[in-house]
């Protein structure tokens, strides 16, 4: 675990069930769920509409409202020192 992680400022969802995440300090990453639909909780996020509607910034960090309450006890988070550790990607507005 990293003793600081910037802050996540926006999380972009896509059709192909990515995410564009892109952190304080600059950095952009993607985030591929799509390996993680057929496992357990995620499967729910199959539904494109929940994945792309529901994608937002709880907890810190990516992460999909479940019940659309903003409730951060009931959604999947995806742990943020994870995130910024994946490799850092174009800003796709600025290709």
């Amino acid at each position: 675990m990293m003793d600081y992680t910037p802050e996540i400022v926006q999380v972009v969802p896509h059709d192909d069930y990515t995410v564009t995440v892109f952190f304080c300090d600059g950095k952009i990453v993607q985030y591929d769920a799509a390996p993680k639909l057929e496992k357990g909780i995620f499967k729910c996020l199959k539904d494109k509409e929940l994945f792309i509607n529901n994608c937002k910034i709880m907890n810190d960090t990516l992460a999909w409202d479940l019940t659309g309450k903003n409730d951060p006890t009931d959604c999947i988070d995806i742990d943020p020192d994870f995130l910024y550790s994946l490799e850092c990607v174009e800003d796709p507005i600025a290709i």
